[in-house]
């Protein structure tokens, strides 16, 4: 199969399906016969990647395979193209997710001990509804309380390929905006001793529910430049 056919097809795909596609999910488009071997089609997207450089998309790989996106310096400006605001969450949500995004697999009691403060079930439930927290097990103690973890979504969410790819704590806590802005006032989860419980702690905003005007404590996500469905369609 020419080389220019395999990419104009997979450029299209990663522009009109408004979510990642693997390797495999790629050939699978074409019909058997004609079907491309992987390794063609990962050097495409090797090429697309480099084409890419400068523009206003990009390629990227996340957990779930490959996506085009617009870049994050550009999505300011193609956020105005939609009229709602982005979603904001409170201090406690975000603290809550990074928690168990760095610890997991982790209970909710385990969360109460660092935070210091009783986990709101509306956090957990906008977490899991996001898609980014599931159940992955329970823990084998009295009472066997579930451990939460995060998933495949919420890798995808913030553009990464594996866990391995968070940054470190340090680092989160030298940089004034990393996929979310966690602009924790206190120091980062672990790093020193609980902190007393306040109004932003057992305040939850639901994801489906836009912060008022000038709430302090909602930090809006960046939709535009890492949500799939900010590719264009």
């Amino acid at each position: 199969m020419e080389s220019q056919y395999l990419k104009n097809v997979i450029e299209a795909a990663l522009l009109a399906a408004g979510r990642p596609l693997d390797v495999e999910q790629i050939r699978e488009l074409f019909e058997e016969y004609e079907r491309p071997p992987a390794a063609d089609v990962r050097d495409c997207l090797a090429a697309l990647v480099t084409e890419y450089a400068g523009r206003g998309l990009q390629l990227v790989e996340v957990a779930s395979g490959w996506r085009a996106q617009v870049r994050a310096e550009f999505s300011g400006p193609v956020s105005r193209l939609w009229q709602e605001r982005p979603t904001r969450y409170s201090r406690a949500l975000l603290e809550t997710l990074a928690l168990i995004a760095y610890r997991q697999p982790i209970t909710r009691g385990e969360i109460e001990d660092v935070r210091g403060v009783a986990v709101n079930p509306n956090i957990v439930r906008t977490l899991s509804e996001r898609g980014w927290i599931r159940v992955v097990g329970h823990r084998e103690v009295p009472g066997r309380p579930e451990l939460l973890g995060t998933t495949r979504e919420f890798l995808d969410y913030f553009g990464l390929k594996s866990l391995d790819e968070l940054p470190s704590l340090a680092d989160l806590k030298d940089m004034d905006n990393v996929g979310v802005q966690l602009e924790f006032g206190e120091p980062l989860p672990g790093e020193s001793a609980r902190h007393a419980p306040s109004e932003a702690d057992v305040e939850v905003a639901d994801s489906q529910l836009p912060a008022p005007e000038g709430e302090a404590e909602g930090v809006p996500l960046p939709e535009a430049a890492n949500d799939p469905s900010a590719s264009p369609s």
